[in-house]
């Protein structure tokens, strides 16, 4: 089975792992503040908070940016359930706006329809590795007294009109899971703009804990003392995998032309084939390609991936409409909601897309996709 997404670790990989197993740190110490400074330095930001997944990413933000009961986070459903999710545990009404049906990306439109008085957070989602349009989003959030926040799970690495994702958000996220363009084995990233934000998300990850003395409301109990002023959790990245983060981060670059040329072999194969629809991408963006989603007949589309399966090929589907989910039905939201959205989701198959994927694997995908919707 070629599986639609995989790891590519090498031997400088289990080196670093292995050198920080050997040392005295394992959990939260000097390789997370290395990696940091890495991951700061590669996107253009002033700091990064590392942590241990995507979603905790998410709710690093979410908390970070102040969000509580009565906001509204205008966001996407085209995507995973954690950048709704996170914001719901934070207490907010999520508000759904549809997309753009050539990338799949959120549309500015129709975010910019969903705005209310309430609105106090606009996430828009690079899906499957396409930046949105960070300048827009930005000014349309700042006009409407919101926060931007780019859900960047699918494009460390990506750029957009010249400038990496990471730079113009309010608040970005990062996800290192394996089938990301690089790997913590789990892990995340959030940058923020704002120091007081970048503070709060630090102090949200470790329990909201404080330990400067001239913050603390008892400063002389002693050296051991520690106090929480505002809930926080543990959602901390320990040194053994933020030191393959860093030796991954050093080939993300290599990994970003690979996953291009593989894009570019499954374009050409498949843009002139009838009933097929390749995924659409700005011309002035530059994508670390996370996903390639393919859309088929959405009449054909269950047949098609069960035969893909099947037949060796291991596609996936990205994603379910959010409010799909029982737990958003029950809360009262309804099928039909983004019907742009719903109908991409019909059609959409992911195909095979990492960097260690071999020529002969992809042209088998091809090969393979052909046969069965045009045979």
């Amino acid at each position: 089975m070629i599986p639609y997404g995989r790891q590519s670790i090498n031997a400088s990989d289990l080196k670093a792992v292995a050198d920080v197993l050997q040392s005295d740190w394992l959990t939260t110490g000097p390789a997370v503040i290395q990696f940091e400074e890495a991951i700061a330095e590669y996107v253009g930001a002033r700091a990064s908070i590392a942590v241990n997944s995507g979603t905790s990413a998410l709710h690093v933000a979410y908390a970070a940016a102040g969000i509580r009961g009565g906001d509204e986070v205008i966001t996407t459903p085209l995507t995973f359930v954690a950048t709704a999710a996170t914001a719901a545990l934070q207490g907010a009404r999520i508000v759904f706006a549809d997309i753009d049906e050539s990338t799949g990306n959120l549309s500015l439109e129709a975010a910019r329809d969903a705005v209310t008085p309430r609105t106090r957070a606009i996430t828009a989602v690079d899906y499957a590795g396409v930046p949105v349009d960070g300048r827009a989003f930005s000014d349309l959030a700042h006009e409407s007294n919101a926060l931007f926040i780019e859900d960047a799970a699918h494009a460390i690495g990506s750029t957009r009109a010249g400038r990496r994702v990471g730079e113009q958000a309010d608040i970005t996220t990062f996800s290192f899971f394996p089938t990301k363009n690089m790997t913590t084995a789990e892990g995340g990233a959030v940058v923020a703009l704002d120091s007081e934000v970048e503070l709060a998300g630090r102090r949200f990850r470790n329990h909201g804990l404080v330990r400067e003395s001239d913050l603390l409301r008892w400063p002389n109990e002693g050296a051991w003392h520690q106090e929480v002023h505002s809930f926080g959790l543990n959602y901390r990245l320990p040194d053994v995998l933020a030191a393959l983060g860093l030796s991954q981060l050093k080939r993300l670059e290599t990994f970003k032309q690979r996953r291009a040329e593989v894009h570019r072999q499954y374009n050409e194969a498949f843009a002139t084939v009838d009933g097929l629809r390749i995924p659409g991408c700005p011309t002035d963006a530059s994508p670390t390609w996370h996903l390639y989603p393919l859309r088929v007949p959405a009449d054909r589309r269950r047949e098609i991936f069960d035969r893909l399966r099947a037949a060796g090929v291991g596609v996936q589907v990205n994603y379910i409409p959010v409010y799909w989910h029982p737990v958003f039905a029950d809360l009262g939201y309804r099928r039909g909601l983004c019907p742009v959205a719903e109908e991409y989701y019909r059609q959409e198959i992911s195909l095979p897309m990492y960097a260690g994927l071999a020529n002969d694997q992809v042209e088998r995908v091809i090969e393979t996709v052909l046969q069965i919707v045009e045979g």
